[in-house]
């Protein structure tokens, strides 16, 4: 899969609207199924045509290449993800609870997810690289988007100067960690348990 900017895909994730185009919509909801079944390595470009009812030839009239199909696909579920944080704290009245919050949503979808879950079980080898060593721009992305979060709530809060960036990197790291070994004294399937670990270990960084 080609390497953007960090940058470029944050800005490429927040501003991905669904396609207008119908049939690169069916495409790309016939690729998310098809890499959620057998994994990115084993579908074929044929596989996704197949499964979308159109001909290869329009898969790759519109995607190019399957490296790009895969980026567009999983461009869109980060997109996504990013809406349904949104608003899960977008209600929220102060820092901490956002923070809380937010730690459990991106757990809880992360996990849940069938892409993201799935791939971490049918091809742990493939995705790991992108969680880890080859995983900058994806990550550095969701670190940017949680440090605007928290900007803007400091600014509600009355505390613009602080830098919220290693709090937001800290959350991220944190989640992947437990994404990648849940396997801990820590209940972090049991959602109670996961809040109470933010509340407890996280939010007051905010205050440190």
């Amino acid at each position: 899969m080609r390497t953007d900017t960090n940058d470029s895909w944050l800005e490429r994730a927040l501003a991905q609207p669904e396609p207008e185009d119908e049939t690169a919509r069916r495409i790309l909801d016939a690729a998310l199924e098809q890499f959620t079944l057998l994994g990115l390595r084993r579908s074929s470009v044929d596989d996704v045509a197949k499964r979308a009812g159109v001909s290869r030839v329009t898969v790759y009239r519109r995607f190019q290449t399957k490296d790009r199909l895969v980026e567009e696909t999983l461009l869109r579920e980060l997109s996504r993800f990013f809406q349904r944080l949104d608003v899960a704290v977008a209600g929220l009245p102060t820092m901490k609870e956002r923070v809380v919050e937010g730690f459990v949503v991106a757990l809880r979808h992360t996990r849940a997810h069938p892409l993201f879950g799935g791939l971490l079980r049918l091809e742990p080898e493939v995705v790991l690289p992108y969680l880890t060593v080859q995983g900058t721009s994806s990550l550095s992305a969701t670190v940017e988007y949680l440090t605007g979060h928290l900007r803007r709530a400091q600014q509600a809060e009355g505390r613009p100067d602080e830098d919220p960036r290693p709090l937001a990197e800290l959350m991220v790291r944190v989640a992947v960690s437990f994404l990648l070994n849940p396997s801990s004294c820590i209940e972090m399937e049991d959602e109670d348990q996961a809040r109470a670990f933010a509340r407890r270990y996280l939010a007051p960084l905010l205050d440190a």
